[in-house]
């Protein structure tokens, strides 16, 4: 358990990584040339001294498990870590030379590897980068490893390889070289070869605070504003028929498609992505954005106006699709005073829940999970991460989407770190998440029983996550939002009371 100044891990080891690590994929622009290092989509994200020709590591195209946050090494700024075998950071635009250098720290005993492949994580080895542990995750170490040359510029793809299955390194920047000839050291403390004993660095400067700029997704703020002053102008409509005292609304979908893609994770990455059961217009797909979905014709959404877009992994049994009896979405408020939520921002996409998240999910476990609807739970499957239904029961999952947003960003590296929670004291104005949001959840019912068998694309249940892109026409959502949400009464899929 990390526990260093610099890295402090939560008090329950469950959450010690984050609840969702999921791939990012944002354009950012600048040129790192004069040492050798080119990338057209990176961005420093440093706020210290800046360390010259390196590339942060955060500066990644996309990426899979990272985690961004302040570090201890010379020069302050962030630097990427929680990465554990299997996660990876992908950087476009990157012309390899003969040597590769790294700006790790580590403090697992396991150690490992990280593989620069080219193109894709499963694309040619160019070089290995050797990890071993370094005396905590802030000692900092320059590694250096012989590359295979690339021929002018292209993506590259740090993947993490180790026999632990925890986290085993924190990554500050890389830095390449065409000619290790002329690749003089520029880090702060000498560079090892990759055979050579790493040594340990002190931090010397304050950590910065500052997030980095890589993977945040500003919102369009005359777009918001307008669509925010038009439903501030609505007028709910009457209260009748004594409706439950509940703020919600929902909708209904039925599947759109089914398909190894994810156009938030991994965009314009066709058949990168497990397998995923979608709803909402047929055209999405890898590349697809939310302007895409406002333009589309059809939905399989039965909700005249919204276009969103909303998947889950694929469920199966004995390596068959289970049937899904019904999908479901719940927009509501969790707040003390429902009144305050908004409608959702242009642009805006999100993820709930953890794809990388491999945990025992036995009953009452406290994270994802299914469990049995309209009939008790008879048992659980032999590994204990299904249950069995009686009768009558079905399989169903609900993950809930966090209901605050930071009112800047549609996106952010994680997916997830421009939106939070509601506050403890049941409103979003506490937190750094001050505007209110509808709540989603997401509801799955499944034409199954539960038993043996099954298994997400993701793999256990406790990987359960969902996302989600806006695709709601504003004029459409706003008298939703406004009758039943701010108001504090049940609708269906309409802003009546019939």
């Amino acid at each position: 358990m990390r526990t260093d100044p610099q890295h402090v891990a939560p008090a329950n080891p469950k959450t010690r990584r984050r609840a969702t690590r999921v791939a990012l994929a944002v354009t950012v622009t600048a040129a790192l040339a004069a040492s050798g290092i080119y990338i057209a989509t990176a961005n420093a994200g440093e706020t210290g001294t800046a360390i010259p020709g390196a590339l942060q590591a955060e500066a990644f195209s996309a990426q899979s498990g990272a985690q961004t946050e302040s570090t201890g090494d010379t020069g302050g700024g962030t630097n990427v870590g929680w990465l554990k075998s299997g996660d990876w950071l992908r950087y476009d635009g990157v012309q390899a030379g003969a040597s590769i250098a790294a700006r790790i720290a580590s403090d697992n005993t396991a150690g490992g590897t990280i593989e620069l492949r080219a193109g894709t994580p499963t694309g040619a080895l160019l070089a290995s980068i050797p990890v071993a542990k370094t005396g905590g995750w802030q000692k900092w170490v320059t590694v250096t490893a012989t590359a295979k040359p690339t021929t002018g510029k292209q993506n590259l793809v740090a993947v993490m390889k180790s026999k632990a299955t925890t986290d085993f390194v924190n990554i500050n920047w890389f830095k390449l070289s065409p000619d290790t000839t002329k690749n003089p050291t520029s880090s702060p403390s000498a560079t090892k070869s990759a055979t050579a004993k790493p040594t340990t660095a002190s931090p010397t400067t304050k950590p910065a605070t500052k997030p980095p700029t890589g993977g945040w997704v500003e919102v369009d703020q005359t777009l918001w504003k307008q669509q925010l002053a038009d439903f501030e102008k609505l007028k709910p409509a009457p209260i009748k028929n004594n409706p439950v005292k509940v703020p919600e609304f929902h909708v209904n979908c039925t599947i759109a498609k089914q398909s190894p893609d994810d156009a938030i994770v991994f965009p314009n990455l066709p058949g990168a992505s497990h397998m995923h059961t979608f709803f909402g217009p047929d055209i999405i797909g890898a590349s697809t954005t939310t302007k895409d979905l406002l333009a589309a014709k059809s939905t399989s959404c039965q909700t005249k106006g919204d276009n969103s877009a909303y998947w889950m992994p694929q469920l199966t049994q004995n390596g068959k699709p289970v049937p899904l009896n019904g999908f479901r979405i719940y927009y509501g408020s969790r707040l003390k005073d429902p009144s305050k939520t908004k409608i959702l921002p242009p642009g805006l996409v999100m993820i709930a829940g953890d794809a990388k998240r491999q945990e025992p999910t036995p009953k009452n476990s406290g994270i994802n999970q299914f469990w049995c609807a309209g009939a008790a739970e008879t048992g659980r499957s032999a590994d204990g991460n299904w249950p069995k239904c009686a009768t009558g029961g079905r399989l169903i999952i609900s993950i809930t989407f966090p209901d605050c947003w930071d009112g800047k960003h549609v996106d952010s590296p994680d997916h997830k770190s421009h939106v939070g929670p509601t506050g403890p004291d049941g409103t979003c104005a506490s937190g750094k998440f001050p505007v209110a949001i509808p709540s989603i959840s997401e509801l799955f019912t499944y034409e199954s029983q539960g038993g043996e068998g099954f298994t997400l694309a993701s793999g256990l249940p406790s990987s359960a996550h969902m996302d989600m892109m806006n695709g709601w026409d504003p004029k459409v959502l706003g008298p939703l939002v406004r009758t039943c949400l701010t108001q504090g009464v049940k609708c269906g899929t309409t802003p009546t009371f019939d």
